[in-house]
């Protein structure tokens, strides 16, 4: 939850350390950053990179198929197929948000970047991390309505929902986040301008401030338990009278199929929150770990997600699989579907 909150216990590196001191204009707020990437691992950074290039590619691509497949593949016009799509959107925002930059710094040390810059890091890192939260509860809430009221679920009308739920996913977002960059721009920033990170953090940010910044804090704090905190509460009672269904049926094959609807969208939450978990219990517990792992584990659950999301409802979704295979094998154009159809 770290990423949301900005409560990060990463501290600044001491200027003297960095080689890019800045001086401390009391009075003047910087407009101009400099993103050092892995302080610690300098020599390592190309390295680094390699991974980090693959991850996005794999990412971009996969996430992209992911929603040409949906799109384009009429028996895939389902609400939890949308979902997905929505998903992958997401997942691609958020990669394409932080990864490129951090590239450009480990490749040709390119790391000014603007207050501007900064502030829309910000927004879209934090606005795609409640839109995720939000959209793995709506499929949370469809799986729980296709195994428990499976009558219901056929009476619906699909696109009226997902357009209803893909509003106020984005209105959300949009609503809570926006005051939180614009408390980052209010600051007076004049204690320092190197931030010893591939990315804009909200709280590492704030840090620079020659201001109280307890505003910055505590409204951070409680976005975060507004939003994806009572969305992971929420999913959590779903899933529970889910299995509670499961568990009523009255045969095992039953059990399987049940459980084989949820299972991709399971392997999600878990690949969305377990990487935050394992951060965060870092930052709150692991007081002797070095800086440079922080950072990196920051990293991680920006990327795990959305590698492994597109990769997971491959495996787990014989439709999508099915269709990847038929595209990897002939390179089809979407009209080149219409023949599964008939």
């Amino acid at each position: 939850m770290a990423r949301y909150a900005g409560l990060s216990l990463l501290q600044p590196l001491p200027l003297r350390s960095t080689g890019m001191a800045t001086p401390n204009h009391t009075g003047t707020s910087h407009s101009l950053f400099i993103l050092l990437g892995i302080p610690g691992l300098e020599d390592q950074h190309i390295w680094i990179s390699r991974p980090f290039f693959i991850s996005y590619l794999v990412a971009v691509l996969g996430n992209s198929l992911l929603v040409f497949i949906v799109v384009t593949e009429c028996s895939l016009h389902e609400p939890m197929y949308f979902f997905l799509c929505m998903l992958a959107v997401v997942d691609l925002i958020l990669s394409t948000t932080t990864v490129p930059k951090a590239l450009a710094v480990f490749w040709f040390h390119a790391g000014e970047i603007s207050l501007d810059g900064c502030a829309t890091q910000i927004f879209f890192i934090h606005a795609t991390f409640i839109a995720e939260s939000g959209i793995l509860l709506a499929m949370a809430f469809d799986c729980y309505v296709a195994i428990c009221d499976p009558l219901r679920y056929v009476r619906v009308p699909c696109c009226e929902v997902i357009i209803r739920v893909g509003l106020v996913v984005v209105l959300r977002s949009f609503s809570v986040i926006l005051p939180d960059v614009f408390l980052v721009k209010r600051l007076p920033l004049c204690h320092s301008n190197v931030l010893p990170h591939t990315y804009c953090e909200h709280m590492a940010v704030a840090k620079f401030a020659c201001a109280n910044i307890r505003v910055n804090v505590w409204y951070g704090l409680s976005a975060l338990l507004s939003t994806a905190m009572i969305d992971a509460l929420h999913i959590w009672v779903s899933y529970t009278f889910i299995l509670n269904a499961v568990f009523r049926l009255p045969s095992r094959g039953a059990w399987q199929k049940a459980l084989g609807t949820c299972s991709s969208h399971i392997c999600a939450i878990l690949v969305f929150y377990i990487p935050i978990a394992v951060s965060s219990l870092t930052h709150c517990f692991g007081n002797h770990v070095p800086p440079h792992i922080h950072i990196l584990l920051a990293k991680c659950y920006l990327l795990i997600p959305p590698v492994l999301n597109p990769i997971v409802y491959a495996v787990h979704t014989k439709q999508i699989r099915e269709r990847l295979l038929h595209i990897l094998k002939s390179g089809a154009q979407p009209k080149s579907f219409s023949h599964l159809n008939r």
